[in-house]
């Protein structure tokens, strides 16, 4: 299980003394606890909602750099790349362009959308394919793009 290997390198990462992989794991475990107890009832996590948590929270640090960096804060837009980068290891790997390519064309032609207005319908079938292998807007600019061309 997921949640239990982050339970686990985090022990790993006490021993080490990896401060930024330490704050990091339990930054990451507290977003899931409260994933677990938010709402009426406490509920055990599967697999796929850790995972979602996570995805969550890496997009949460690589924007959070971005600010920093806008800002002139690049001592903290660093600290936020390294959590994010300690995050990446548990995310799938990211779909490449040619993949989100093929899936968007795919998605296109079993929904016979032809312009930027159907876009929800293509959208409504990619992102279950994809997952959490790509950002949103990753995949919304794919499908804007080809049917902008068609």
């Amino acid at each position: 299980m997921l949640k239990e290997r982050l339970r686990g390198d985090l022990t790993t990462a006490m021993k080490a003394r990896d401060q930024t992989k330490v704050l990091t794991l339990r930054m990451a475990l507290t977003a899931v606890t409260n994933a677990e107890t938010a709402g009426d009832s406490h509920h055990e996590l599967s697999d796929d909602e850790v995972m979602n948590v996570l995805v969550r929270e890496t997009k949460k640090r690589r924007e959070s750099a971005e600010a920093f960096d806008g800002a002139g804060r690049t001592e903290l837009a660093e600290r936020e790349r390294a959590e994010e980068a300690v995050l990446a290891e548990y995310l799938p790997q990211p779909i490449t362009d040619d993949e989100l390519t093929a899936l968007v064309a795919a998605a296109i032609t079993e929904t016979g959308a032809e312009g930027p207005r159907q876009m929800g319908q293509v959208m409504k079938v990619v992102q279950p394919q994809v997952g959490s292998r790509a950002d949103g807007k990753r995949i919304s600019a794919e499908v804007k793009r080809q049917l902008s061309g068609s």
